[in-house]
């Protein structure tokens, strides 16, 4: 049967196109009224039949957006993204998402509309990242809808989206990050913060370090899970996000001996429990994690605490620039690529996705580089001539 076209009078007609049967066998049909005369019609039906012919066609979903993102972030994220970011994903949506386009039919939403919400979005003042990050959201639910069958195109692929500005780097000069070594001796995050600025790790990663993740034999640190912070669950230990991410970090003599001073505080402390509780005398409540940074309890340490109280105050002694302390991360990638370090090496001390993406964020050690390159090149062709 290629398609019926039913009379219903007064110029309405039933385009009815059959379009396969479901897993239960049941023939599936396509169905809608066209007003507008028989010719219409006709052509309504002869699209349909072209889009069945060439697997194009898909099935207008009735389901509301706000309906159809609820489940998709229950099927297609929960489950696949660190619990963290599932959240994020969920205040997105209904922050900026549902109130706009979430009373919208999925398969009307259309281009000018997600245009609109984005160029709304920034007259409210928000920020290009802020935009861009919704519009991730939007178009990854909305390229579901696509393999799922519920739209043929994803609308958000036809949006500008904002430029973003990319903010300057803050980081350590070679002189300024042998001060900062300096000022941290009398600090009780010593060991914290020159393992920051020699791993290259991220705060979140460090602070997540257990005992077992060091191997003070071969001087090297393996970095397995991060420290993140839940609403409702405050800080929660998860592992890393990608594969390139668990990578396995060589360190420097002296940052090992700072560590091994930690460990030794740690085993006295923990020996002195042992003895209390062998003698049933009273123990301050201490919930043992093996945390390498652990606060007065065994649990995992604030970043922001450490920020305000330690990092920020010890700058501001030393004369050192207001940096945050990520920045030392940032420090690090800068002083290996700047002392002529292969740039595929410094990719995989941070643990980046890939070499390209570290050669975008440290662009601005590349001319540096370029002169140095040029310089053995001259020394290499030209001495002693």
């Amino acid at each position: 049967m290629a398609g019926q076209i039913i009379d219903r009078g007064n110029g309405k007609y039933l385009v009815r196109v059959y379009i396969g049967q479901d897993e239960n066998g049941k023939r599936n049909y396509h169905s809608k009224t066209i007003t507008g005369g028989i010719k219409k019609a006709e052509q309504y039906r002869n699209k349909i039949l072209r889009e069945k012919d060439t697997e194009t066609f898909t099935e207008p979903s009735r389901e509301l957006l706000s309906v159809y993102m609820d489940k998709w972030l229950d099927s297609a994220v929960k489950n696949r993204v660190r619990e963290k970011t599932y959240l994020d994903y969920s205040d997105r949506v209904r922050l900026y998402i549902k109130p706009v386009l979430g009373s919208t039919m999925l398969h009307k939403i259309r281009p000018e509309q997600i245009q609109k919400l984005y160029n709304d979005m920034q007259d409210r003042g928000l920020s290009p990242r802020t935009v861009r990050y919704a519009h991730t959201i939007l178009k990854n639910a909305l390229d579901q809808a696509v393999k799922w069958g519920k739209i043929y195109r994803n609308p958000a692929e036809l949006v500008d989206l904002p430029r973003q500005k990319k903010k300057e780097m803050k980081c350590l000069t070679p002189e300024q990050a042998a001060i900062f070594m300096d000022a941290t001796i009398y600090s009780p995050y010593k060991a914290l913060f020159s393992l920051l600025l020699t791993s290259g790790m991220r705060p979140s990663e460090a602070l997540a370090l257990k005992w077992p993740d060091i191997d003070f034999k071969n001087r090297r640190v393996t970095v397995r899970r991060s420290l993140s912070r839940v609403n409702g669950k405050g800080l929660v230990l998860e592992e890393t996000k990608t594969d390139r991410s668990r990578r396995t970090i060589p360190l420097p003599s002296n940052v090992i001996a700072d560590l091994q001073e930690l460990k030794k505080e740690y085993d006295r402390a923990a020996a002195e429990r042992n003895a209390k509780e062998k003698w049933n005398l009273p123990v301050d409540e201490y919930n043992d994690q093996g945390l390498v940074f652990a606060n007065t309890t065994g649990g995992p340490l604030d970043e922001g605490n450490i920020l305000r109280r330690h990092f920020k105050p010890l700058l501001k002694s030393a004369g050192l620039p207001d940096i945050r302390l990520y920045d030392l991360r940032h420090s690090c990638a800068t002083l290996l690529l700047s002392a002529g370090e292969n740039p595929k090496i410094v990719s995989e001390r941070l643990g980046h996705s890939s070499i390209n993406l570290t050669l975008d964020t440290y662009s601005h050690v590349l001319p540096d580089m370029q002169v140095s390159a040029t310089d053995k090149l001259e020394k290499m062709l030209y001495d002693g001539k």
